[in-house]
């Protein structure tokens, strides 16, 4: 939700990004955004104090000064139908999308999120679909490459595994193996991938490709602007949506 700003003032200009980062923030407040849209919060533990020389209270100063306000779609955006999972697997190609790792949402409690069970909405983290065709892991890997524009991965599993189901966690996906493991998908495509993890799914034949965290999320950025632009205007509202786009990864090769 809103971590910062006034919900009074008006947003004529709105940015979305990944990251709320010095960089980002800075280039917002000098091109006079009115409203930074973000997947990863700035503030995401309680705090105590706000120093304005540590980092954090530095950016929180920053968009103070400049009135801008700063919103976070994290989990919300990570669970939700069209979601952030379900960007990643639509631009991989994947069909008839199921949920890895169903969530109970407590519709009385909109910010209470617990294992799947009778609660009034279910929602989920991952997905699961099937290739258009059965490919090699190889075959998989240069596609997942070629349709995130990706230089690398890190892949564990035989290069010549027959793949038909994927499983797929936008970010940091260690948490969900073991559903990955207990589902029917033979290969499962994350970001933070522990290296027991590899282990785990190479003991039953399983494959790994780990794109990273920021490539498995940051596609968010453009899909969210097109469609936030498109619900705007049939609203008729006047304002701008801009995808930033000098975000880039922070890990690189040598």
């Amino acid at each position: 939700g809103l971590q910062i700003g006034n919900p009074q003032l008006p947003v004529r200009q709105i940015w979305i990004a990944l990251d709320p980062g010095p960089t980002v923030i800075e280039a917002a407040c000098k091109n006079k955004v009115d409203l930074l849209i973000t997947h990863h919060p700035l503030i995401f533990k309680p705090l105590k104090s706000i120093d304005f020389g540590t980092p954090g209270g530095s950016i929180i100063q920053m968009a103070a000064q400049h009135q801008l306000a700063i919103f976070s779609a994290h989990t919300n955006f990570d669970i939700v139908s069209d979601g952030v999972n379900d960007i990643l697997a639509q631009r991989l190609g994947l069909k008839h999308l199921q949920i890895l790792q169903p969530v109970k949402v407590d519709a009385s409690a909109p910010n209470e999120i617990s294992s799947a069970g009778s609660g009034e909405a279910v929602y989920g983290i991952g997905r699961i679909g099937e290739l258009e065709k059965t490919l090699s892991l190889k075959s998989l890997v240069l596609m997942v490459k070629k349709r995130l524009k990706l230089d690398f991965v890190k892949v564990a599993g035989d290069p010549k595994m027959k793949i038909s189901r994927v499983a797929v966690c936008s970010g940091s996906g260690s948490s969900l193996m073991s559903a990955f493991l207990s589902s029917k998908a033979e290969a499962y495509i994350s970001g933070d991938i522990h290296y027991h993890n590899a282990r785990d799914a190479e003991c039953i034949q399983r494959a790994i490709i780990d794109i990273g965290h920021f490539a498995s999320e940051h596609l968010m950025v453009e899909a969210l602007a097109v469609r936030l632009d498109r619900l705007i205007t049939e609203a008729g509202i006047s304002a701008t949506v801009k995808a930033c786009a000098m975000e880039k990864d922070p890990f690189t090769l040598f």
